[in-house]
């Protein structure tokens, strides 16, 4: 045994060949890439420019459903937006203590509720 055989060295260079290629491969296009840039929005952007929402249809009424704040049971006012228990009861409650209610405006008369919840619900109600 003398060294490494013929073979092998042929097979030793043909390896070092692909491998010098595969590195210039690789360099060649890393170089060519342009760099990729990261855009990130903060909060504070948000606040400066406010986004005017449309307030959504809750999920829980039906397609041109209105509740009938007159008649409806507290589960059934508490599936207006911004309606939950305590308010709902609030509005059964001042229903018992002044009557049915003349207008959909007089709801802002309940406490707990005000012209931006009165606002969000004035499609979904009505008092006939």
């Amino acid at each position: 045994m003398r060294g490494i055989s013929g073979y092998a060295k042929v097979s030793l260079a043909a390896l070092a060949i692909f491998l010098l290629g595969l590195l210039g491969h690789f360099l060649l296009n890393q170089s060519s890439g342009a760099p990729y840039t990261v855009r990130t929005e903060t909060s504070a952007s948000s606040a400066a420019q406010p986004v005017q929402e449309e307030p959504q249809k809750p999920d829980s009424l039906l397609e041109g459903e209105r509740i009938n704040i007159n008649t409806a049971p507290v589960a059934d006012l508490c599936r207006l937006p911004g309606i939950g228990e305590k308010r709902a009861e609030a509005v059964a409650a001042y229903r018992e203590e002044h009557g049915p209610f003349q207008s959909p405006e007089e709801l802002m008369e309940v406490s707990g509720i005000g012209p931006g919840i009165f606002e969000d619900l004035r499609d979904y109600i009505t008092v006939n």
